[in-house]
């Protein structure tokens, strides 16, 4: 399954729809699908009639062809909205492996938005960079899975993290619990990202988190490199990167360490991301995080 989720040979295909059906017809071939609910999947619409349940929601086609009673599930009990914000500050132009962190979420966001129409969710889209907060609020049709499509692949990262005025249209979601999916890399100043994050479980939503870093930044690989630039700041650092290595990958742990314990204290999902890697433990991430919703 893994050759047919390779980011390297996917995010080559430039458009997004294709490159996301590609990634979900092959993750859905190496999956039990029995696991899947959702109006796109037949086997998991119907449930064994419980004593208790409106007889009206009886399936009697399904009576008529096993002698069995099942309950045909409505879309108010399998559909969830599902908001994707995305990072597109400078720092996610950073490159590795021969394409960008800004490419590897966008094919991430493609892929789990198809996969989300297919269980025949509502997706909308927030794109955060400079001062402001693009958004297209969740809808379920094809037509807006297009359109999030298109804005998708319009993004081009610019400038730092978007400021706290900006954040108004991320708490204009529905009353109901949703799924938010945040892409990004986690780069901030001033814990301006994890503030965020914190203000956003007053929502009382399951939160995803998928931390994108490149393989360069992990192992501190920069072969042939003395000097790195802050792609958001301009800043130039001198590196020395054999002796350097060791203590950057300690420190660079740690800082995850936290990072996650601070995230999991508030009941936020953390999901560390390399650019090299195929994206099934991120789509069973998604699906697992979204049958959380409807326990």
């Amino acid at each position: 399954m893994s050759k047919l989720l390779d980011p390297k040979v996917l995010i080559a295909i430039k458009d997004l729809s294709l490159a996301a059906r590609t990634t979900i017809d092959g993750f859905m071939e190496g999956i039990n699908k029995s696991k899947l609910k959702g109006q796109g999947i037949e086997f998991s619409q119907y449930r064994s009639y419980q004593p208790g349940d409106d007889l009206r929601s009886l399936d009697w086609k399904m009576f008529a062809r096993s002698d069995r009673y099942y309950i045909r599930e409505s879309e108010i009990e399998t559909n969830i909205s599902v908001r994707f914000l995305v990072d597109a500050s400078n720092s996610m132009n950073h490159e590795d492996g021969g394409f960008t962190k800004i490419e590897y979420a966008k094919y991430l966001a493609a892929s789990l938005a198809y996969l989300s129409s297919l269980q025949g969710d509502a997706v909308g889209l927030y794109v955060m960079q400079k001062c402001d907060v693009f958004s297209l609020a969740s809808k379920r049709d094809k037509q807006h899975l297009a359109r999030f499509f298109y804005h998708l692949e319009k993004i081009k990262p610019a400038g730092i993290f978007t400021d706290p005025v900006y954040y108004k249209n991320l708490f204009a979601g529905t009353q109901k619990k949703e799924l938010l999916i945040f892409i990004t890399d986690f780069y901030e100043e001033d814990n301006e990202i994890l503030k965020m994050l914190y203000s956003l479980t007053s929502l009382k939503h399951e939160i995803i988190v998928f931390h994108l870093l490149g393989r360069n930044e992990l192992e501190l690989d920069f072969a042939g490199y003395s000097t790195l630039e802050d792609l958001e700041t301009g800043k130039i650092i001198s590196i020395e990167q054999v002796p350097a290595q060791k203590n950057y990958r300690h420190q660079l742990q740690e800082r995850l360490s936290q990072l996650r314990a601070r995230l999991l204290n508030k009941h936020i999902f953390h999901r560390l991301l390399s650019m090299d890697e195929p994206l099934d433990k991120a789509l069973r991430d998604f699906l697992n995080q979204r049958n959380n919703l409807r326990g």
